[in-house]
């Protein structure tokens, strides 16, 4: 459809020409081939090189583009722009031109003249977030366009993966609503949304959509969500089962391994939980590795494995000086293998390491009491 509008825009334009032998059945022939190179040179030739025909710079400038003669197009459209200023079409053309050149500086200059001439014009604010180097630059061009088109769902989709950047998940969540919701069949955004209504708790939302989507594609990453989604509902079983098709087919990552473990712990099936604990941390070691090691020492904890435990705590801080490792490692002293004195050393070196104030208020006040206490009997 957009080829044969061209045609039809063309064969308008070469009606207008008006110079002397013209052939107007070989232009069309080119167009309708799309040999635009043989139709820019063909127009070179009849036209002198100084010539000031807007519609015969036009039609070679878009001729020269349209071949990949980006260079001689930009030419062509600076003189029909000095000619005619202020020429959206053409200025969306140079605009085109320097992006396509890498010249991101004069695409962007271009874009700013347009929406100087028209506040409203959507393309221009969606074309000058991708100039932006930072989420906050791409931002306000995305909100812009947005607000112009709510159910674009390019800008929607960026519009989204940009507020998701900067931690705003509520919008980024609702601009890909809205988008969804004037086409429920976008399985693009729907993919997208995945993550954000995870982030927010949409657990249930999360496996209806999931059930949909694998039901068109078994895509790893919606799998993933939903395996997710499964163990905030305290769905164990199905959490193991999901991220277990994941291992089936070889995609297993550290973090669908770790949900395994921690959901064969709930389970109580403790050697498995334990194996896949295990497999977590070979995975990958990682900023996260420490917080495995608590894992696997928590699993061994369940099963009174308490030297094992002593030993995977103090493997996770060869990673990470931890605070959380200290305070299991206070709790599993004085309980479990009753050396106080190792206990309050924990418990000191707990407080010590600066845990959070607010997040931690009932660790600080009880690792506090329990140093008074321990210390007192000795």
């Amino acid at each position: 459809m957009k080829i044969w509008l061209c045609i039809c825009l063309f064969i308008f334009g070469i009606s207008t020409f008006t110079a002397q032998g013209i052939d107007k059945e070989k232009l069309l022939e080119y167009y309708e081939s799309q040999r635009y190179a043989d139709a820019a040179q063909y127009l070179q030739s009849i036209y002198p090189e100084d010539t000031k025909d807007i519609k015969a710079l036009t039609q070679m400038a878009y001729c020269y583009m349209m071949s990949g003669k980006l260079s001689e197009a930009e030419k062509n459209y600076i003189k029909v722009n000095a000619a005619e200023p202020n020429n959206i079409p053409v200025l969306f053309s140079l605009a085109h031109i320097n992006s396509r050149r890498g010249n991101g500086t004069k695409a962007k200059t271009y874009l700013l003249q347009i929406i100087q001439l028209d506040s409203l014009n959507f393309n221009a604010y969606r074309q000058l977030a991708g100039f932006g180097d930072t989420a906050e630059a791409r931002l306000n061009y995305l909100k812009k366009a947005n607000t112009l088109n709510r159910t674009d769902p390019d800008v929607a989709y960026d519009l989204s993966a940009t507020y998701r950047e900067l931690k705003q998940y509520q919008q980024a969540y609702d601009i890909l609503k809205t988008a969804i919701d004037a086409d429920e069949g976008n399985f693009t955004l729907q993919l997208a949304q995945l993550p954000l209504a995870n982030q927010l708790g949409k657990y249930k939302e999360v496996i209806e959509t999931g059930e949909k989507l694998v039901k068109e594609k078994a895509d790893a990453n919606v799998i993933n969500e939903m395996g997710q989604a499964y163990f905030y509902l305290k769905e164990y079983k199905r959490c193991a089962d999901v991220f277990k098709t994941l291992e089936d087919l070889g995609i297993q990552n550290e973090g669908t391994l770790y949900y395994m473990a921690l959901s064969y712990r709930e389970l109580k099936e403790y050697d498995k939980a334990t194996e896949y604990a295990k497999k977590t941390i070979e995975e990958g070691i990682s900023n996260h590795t420490a917080l495995y090691y608590i894992a696997l020492a928590g699993i061994y904890e369940k099963k009174n494995q308490f030297s094992e435990a002593l030993e995977a705590y103090k493997r996770g801080l060869m990673f990470n000086n931890s605070s959380a490792i200290y305070y299991h490692l206070g709790l599993l002293f004085e309980f479990n293998l009753k050396q106080p004195k190792n206990a309050v050393t924990y418990y000191n070196l707990y407080l010590k390491n600066k845990p959070d104030q607010d997040k931690e208020k009932e660790q600080i006040a009880y690792a506090k009491a329990r140093i008074t206490a321990l210390t007192s009997k000795t």
